[in-house]
């Protein structure tokens, strides 16, 4: 079974307990924090899916890292423990927030932009947005320099590219003519 349906069966369990017990929003920003602390630091992805390190040691160092989250998330943690899966964990949180957002009619826009979104760029982006969503958004900002300047939105399968990079290629083709 690959890591992804896996992650997502998981993820889909812990929400269902989760929104039973009113606390799919607390175990939503345990999800988030779990994705974070992942992403910044490879020790912490290395420990996790290392197949030397054993399961016990695994569960108490993730227990100790993540030491005020929800029992929810805890009792994601025995799981995985008892099934040995905790290379898994951050696929898992991430799928956890996807579904979550899902379920509450939230969509994530992923915004990519040469520097760190402003608020004035994050309103035009959300008017772009509103041109093509009902929905509520969520903005994801993703920062690539190599963009130049404007920004990258991508909701669900739709894509608009406002960004200089684009414009730069647009012109080269034009002129190439």
């Amino acid at each position: 079974m690959n890591m992804s349906r896996a992650a997502i069966r998981y993820a889909k369990a812990i929400l269902d307990i989760a929104q039973t017990s009113g606390k799919a929003d607390a175990v939503n920003n345990d999800m988030k924090s779990i994705v974070n602390a992942v992403a910044e630091s490879p020790e912490l992805k290395d420990f996790l899916s290392s197949p030397v390190i054993k399961m016990e040691v695994k569960k108490s160092a993730v227990s100790e890292i993540f030491s005020n989250v929800q029992a929810e998330t805890n009792s994601l943690f025995h799981l995985l423990l008892e099934n040995k899966r905790f290379e898994i964990l951050a696929s898992i949180a991430i799928e956890y927030t996807r579904l979550f957002d899902e379920s509450n009619g939230i969509e994530v826009a992923k915004v990519t932009t040469a520097f760190p979104i402003t608020p004035e760029l994050e309103t035009k982006v959300l008017a772009k947005i509103a041109e093509f969503s009902n929905k509520k958004i969520t903005i994801e900002n993703i920062v690539d320099p190599a963009i130049i300047g404007g920004f990258i939105l991508r909701v669900g399968d739709k894509q608009y590219n406002a960004s200089v990079a684009n414009k730069l290629s647009e012109l080269k083709r034009e002129f190439a003519n």
